[in-house]
């Protein structure tokens, strides 16, 4: 208890206590002046008093000297302040908060960001672990708040500010109905009998009024609030989409997973008349803000509209003016002059912090500690140098999950989708939820391998990186991941000069496809990213998906490889060049094919070679054109013991564990199969509602975990699981790939061919 005393009241006690010790140690030595300093048992009134406050003394005394290091957490061997408050100015999460840090008795400032948030780090940006306390069946030490070793400063369960007065939802718009964040059992201490609003109480509440509820969006970055079993007990879906609020608006990223969320739930529950129930902490800003943007592109309101039906349904609406102007800067309308933003609520005006700063802090303490675990108490100053701790929770190797690039309008988004969509002569309508146009290969079996007799192909080797096309315009890059989102990126790629002295223009409308890899050096471990690019869709507005992939492949090495070599070599040895490629964020490369004589040298010598991972070969058509979507003359073939299926992984009821795929856009669980996590560490309910890849154990039929795909968001196509199980079954080992190519080398159109070819590769002094 003594640790809650204030500072204040120890100054004050010890500035009283202090001269009247000082008067009466006077009196009592003028009287006794050959007596020891204390004696108990003197039965002078005044020795005894001069016992007892001379001991009242030495108790404040030795108080203050405990309370003074008790008023500093320890974590590792950082003391961070607790004179100030000890909760950041922020919505969910650290992001920009000044902490006291000690190093060596010196004291830095320094700025701590939030794990869930995008970092820079040369060009890329970082994704953490997720850690999720409310997964655990009884809430550790480590996860009860703020706190260093076992003495909790932060209550888990105190109350959002202004939650109480806050009304509990507004009326339904279309389908969706706003509400501010349920609270669980756990905080029914905080909240009297008549304020409690649980996910149980919602759900009645709302059945009251004829609303069943299908889906619950929590668009809160905690997960202290409930539980997900809350809803999903009662056959509620449960999707959650961390936003961090406060000065951040929700991403791209989060705003497409909820379009894509409420879209895919509306498409299959038409007919049900189930409700979407949306909540961040209040039920307003994240709220408001992902609705409106449903509303705009469902319905095709203008901004205002949106944002004036939002508020009739959740008065007062939206509050925050950067929520609101990043709705117009995003649509590229022009706010109305008349718009007011309305005032914020009385219930919500209070100095505190918004939302759940403290939820976000407490989750960025849990892996601080989990940090401190690892290195050990004594290692952390160690692990860190002056001027660091910023960086410290930033992991020092790249991955493939790794977000690249920045974030880009919506209005911007939708126009480069329509020049994809053209350049791939793709007639696509509706609002559905935007796919990926790339080409997709088709893993290999006992009946397309057959087709490597009946067509002309290369091979080259599959890498494991993360599929990405690339837009090329004036302005800026865009890598296109498999969400079809866009995120631009700082990369030049100049024209091919025709003249000696013309003006050097860059591509504009050049559409590549390719993949991100991560090269390691053995011997130095460094790291590099690398985009290989294996195709040419577009050049400059053209469209190339009807030429040969022969052709495609030459123009690209010679209009988009070959120019920005040259431009990069000449400037690397200028004093003054106008652009530096240097720091760029990743290396670009034309990923190189060959002839099918050289699959036993590539698989025997050239992959274990490799800087980067690779998990099989793709087998390319040297005619073909450029085939959006599934591609079946595209083959894949993998180590068998590398085939692999992408799920939806849930936990239902009674933690059941399920596997769900696509089919013909509607969500089919895949009863039968079981999936194991022989990983120990990975913490399965966290999973629940992602995508994993998944492998397949044919000695115990099972599906066995290998990874999480954040680059995904939608499973495989039962059509496609049914090719990789055939492709199980038929075990088509390295073996057989070997047995298979030597003959089909040996048939008259490859031998012509392969002689052709090799004649040209030594006339051009360029392997193919």
């Amino acid at each position: 208890m003594w640790i809650a005393l204030d500072r204040r009241f120890l100054i004050v006690s010890l500035y009283v206590c202090s001269p009247i010790f000082i008067y009466t140690n006077f009196v009592w030595r003028a009287k006794n002046p050959k007596k020891t300093f204390i004696q108990i048992r003197n039965p002078n009134p005044i020795s005894r008093c001069d016992g007892v406050l001379h001991s009242t003394l030495l108790f404040f005394l030795s108080s203050w000297i405990y309370i003074s290091r008790k008023l500093s957490v320890d974590v590792g061997n950082q003391h961070m302040d607790l004179n100030a408050s000890p909760l950041p100015e922020e919505d969910d999460s650290i992001r920009s908060d000044t902490i006291k840090t000690q190093f060596a008795g010196r004291e830095r400032l320094t700025g701590l960001g939030t794990m869930g948030q995008e970092r820079r780090n040369g060009g890329s940006k970082r994704r953490y672990v997720d850690v999720d306390p409310m997964h655990m069946s009884q809430p550790s030490k480590h996860s009860q708040g703020f706190q260093s070793g076992d003495k909790g400063l932060y209550d888990r369960n105190s109350l959002p500010p202004g939650w109480l007065d806050c009304p509990p939802y507004g009326d339904a718009i279309s389908f969706i109905i706003p509400s501010k964040v349920p609270l669980g059992d756990s905080f029914n201490d905080k909240v009297i009998f008549d304020k409690r609003y649980s996910p149980q109480q919602a759900i009645r509440q709302q059945r009251r009024l004829g609303r069943e509820l299908g889906l619950v969006i929590d668009l809160t970055n905690t997960n202290r609030y409930y539980r997900e079993s809350d809803w999903t007990r009662e056959g509620i879906e449960y999707v959650k989409i961390r936003c961090a609020g406060r000065d951040a608006v929700p991403d791209t990223e989060s705003v497409e997973k909820f379009i894509q969320e409420v879209t895919q739930f509306y498409s299959q529950q038409a007919h049900s008349n189930k409700y979407i129930f949306v909540h961040c902490t209040h039920g307003h800003n994240r709220t408001g803000y992902m609705i409106v943007h449903f509303l705009i592109r469902a319905e095709s309101l203008s901004v205002t509209e949106a944002i004036n039906r939002f508020s009739e349904a959740r008065p007062p609406g939206i509050y925050k003016q950067d929520y609101i102007d990043d709705l117009y800067d995003v649509f590229g309308e022009q706010k109305p002059k008349a718009f007011v933003c309305p005032q914020t609520p009385e219930w919500k005006r209070s100095p505190d912090r918004d939302d759940d700063a403290a939820a976000g802090l407490q989750d960025n303490d849990v892996q601080a500690g989990q940090m401190t675990n690892v290195l050990g108490e004594g290692e952390m100053e160690n692990s860190m140098g002056a001027g660091e701790v910023a960086n410290a929770m930033v992991p020092s190797e790249m991955t493939n999950d790794d977000i690249l690039g920045d974030n880009v309008p919506y209005n911007q988004i939708e126009t480069m989708r329509q020049f994809c969509n053209q350049a791939l002569k793709l007639n696509v309508r509706g609002r559905g939820k935007p796919q990926f146009p790339g080409s997709h290969p088709v893993s290999l079996s006992r009946d397309n391998l057959q087709l490597l007799r009946q067509r002309y192909y290369y091979a080259t080797w599959k890498a494991d990186g993360t599929r990405y096309m690339m837009l090329i315009t004036w302005n800026g890059c865009y890598l296109i991941d498999r969400n079809f989102q866009f995120r631009s990126v700082e990369l030049r790629f100049p024209c091919r000069i025709v003249n000696e002295g013309a003006t050097i223009n860059t591509h504009h409308y050049t559409l590549l496809d390719g993949e991100m890899i991560i090269d390691t050096d053995p011997s130095t471990h460094k790291q590099e990213r690398r985009y290989l690019i294996y195709d040419l869709i577009a050049i400059n507005k053209v469209s190339l998906v009807e030429r040969p992939f022969s052709e495609r492949w030459m123009i690209l090495e010679n209009e988009v490889i070959k120019p920005r070599n040259i431009e990069r070599d000449r400037l690397f040895k200028s004093r003054n060049p106008y652009y530096r490629y240097d720091l760029e964020p990743f290396r670009v490369r034309r990923k190189d094919f060959y002839l099918l004589s050289a699959v036993s040298k590539l698989l025997k010598e050239f992959i274990p070679r490799l800087s980067h991972a690779s998990d099989g070969l793709i087998f390319q058509g040297w005619d073909d054109p450029y085939v959006p979507r599934t591609h079946e003359g595209l083959l894949k073939w993998k180590y068998p013991e590398m085939n692999s299926v992408d799920f939806l992984f849930e936990v239902g009821n009674n933690n059941r564990h399920m596997l769900c795929l696509n089919e013909r856009g509607r969500r089919k669980t895949m009863d039968g199969n079981r999936v194991v996590f022989r990983d120990p560490s990975v913490d399965v309910f966290s999973l629940s509602g992602k995508i994993i890849e998944c492998s397949w154990d044919s000695e115990e039929d099972v599906w066995v975990f290998m990874r999480m795909r954040p680059d995904k968001s939608t499973p495989n196509e039962f059509i496609t699981f049914k090719k990789v199980m055939r492709s199980i079954k038929d075990n088509i080992t390295e073996e057989v790939v070997l047995n298979e190519i030597n003959d089909i080398i040996r048939l008259p159109m490859y031998a012509d061919r392969i002689k052709t070819d090799c004649r040209t590769f030594e006339k051009n002094g360029r392997r193919k």
